[in-house]
């Protein structure tokens, strides 16, 4: 059998009729060689089919043209049936391959994993480093920035700026204007009874999320009534039945995230409460099962997509060294009204 040679530079320069430097300008972007030579060198390249060398090509770019996404999350958690992490990842993902780079997904759930990402991204094998569904003051982002390495969050980073000053941009949604504008909904449509099951908060969106609850009900004059669960379906139906224990009477709720507000759906039918006769429901995310939820949620539509696409454009921008960058981008949230409230 024989085997056809890969084309080298020097078959493309003798093609081109001109040196190897000077198709190693137009292979790596160089603005500047001429147009007719540029279209030369192309032609040459698309005729014999040569495809660079990256590992040589990138010794001459410093670039790797491959990007991290860092989720400190099990593998257990990434590919659940929470539907956040397909969609964060398909933002980030449409983004990059319109910029022509290589997405690469690590997950990060221990402390031995941060370890070896940062070693990882250290090395130089990457360009640049994301982080989405952070826990903690986690320090790795702004050690990270204190290397010189490019890092963007999805979230506000709970951790301080790192000792050397450089801050962590990120790319967040307004969990608490959102949770405002659904409890409100609940007090103007009657509801007095109104509970929370409240995400992690070790986590931004928990935090937040929370708050903004705190802070309508306050408003209103109304009590309070708390349980937490960690943004998984299970969480939301013992958080809900731990509602219910507590007071009976409850006629309303707003839950962090739709998976919760899916398993509160289920504590309440097993309990014989009907929604939303007896108990209003309003969830958080707007993924697509809360459309075909029995009833239909109401929820707060976060852009996740949107955030990950945000987050890659950012990313590029601080690789490419663009000036006026903003540290945060904060993306609107929006109430879906459907039949559960």
């Amino acid at each position: 059998m024989v085997t056809r040679e890969r084309p080298t530079l020097e078959a493309v320069a003798r093609r081109a009729g001109v040196s190897r430097a000077t198709v190693s300008r137009v292979v790596n972007g160089s603005t500047s060689v001429a147009a007719s030579i540029r279209e030369a060198v192309t032609r040459a390249v698309d005729e014999l089919g040569y495809v660079p060398n990256q590992a040589a090509r990138s010794l001459v770019t410093q670039r790797t043209e491959s990007i991290a996404l860092i989720l400190p999350e099990t593998a257990n958690r990434v590919f659940s049936d929470d539907l956040f992490f397909p969609a964060i990842i398909r933002g980030v993902g449409v983004e990059l391959e319109a910029a022509d780079k290589q997405l690469v997904l690590m997950m990060a759930g221990s402390l031995k994993s941060h370890g070896r990402v940062e070693r990882y991204a250290v090395a130089g094998h990457v360009d640049g480093v994301m982080f989405a569904s952070m826990h903690g003051a986690d320090p790795l982002p702004g050690t990270l920035v204190s290397l010189g390495i490019p890092v963007i969050c999805s979230g506000r980073p709970l951790s301080l700026p790192n000792p050397r000053g450089a801050g962590v941009p990120y790319v967040d949604v307004d969990h608490f204007g959102g949770v405002c504008a659904a409890v409100r909904h609940l007090v103007a449509t009657g509801r007095r009874r109104i509970a929370t099951i409240a995400g992690p908060q070790d986590m931004v969106a928990g935090i937040d999320r929370l708050a903004g609850y705190r802070a309508t009900l306050e408003e209103a004059g109304l009590a309070q009534h708390v349980a937490l669960g960690d943004f998984t379906r299970e969480s939301g139906i013992q958080a809900m039945r731990t509602l219910l224990a507590d007071d009976p009477k409850l006629d309303a709720v707003f839950v962090a995230s739709d998976m919760m507000a899916h398993g509160a759906l289920i504590a309440l039918k097993d309990a014989g409460r009907r929604v939303p006769t007896d108990v209003a429901v309003i969830g958080f995310d707007d993924f697509e099962i809360s459309r075909y939820s029995d009833p239909p949620l109401t929820t707060v539509r976060q852009p996740i997509a949107d955030m990950g696409r945000t987050m890659a454009r950012q990313l590029l921008g601080l690789i490419n060294g663009e000036q006026g960058l903003p540290d945060a981008v904060v993306l609107p949230t929006e109430l879906v009204v459907r039949e559960s409230a």
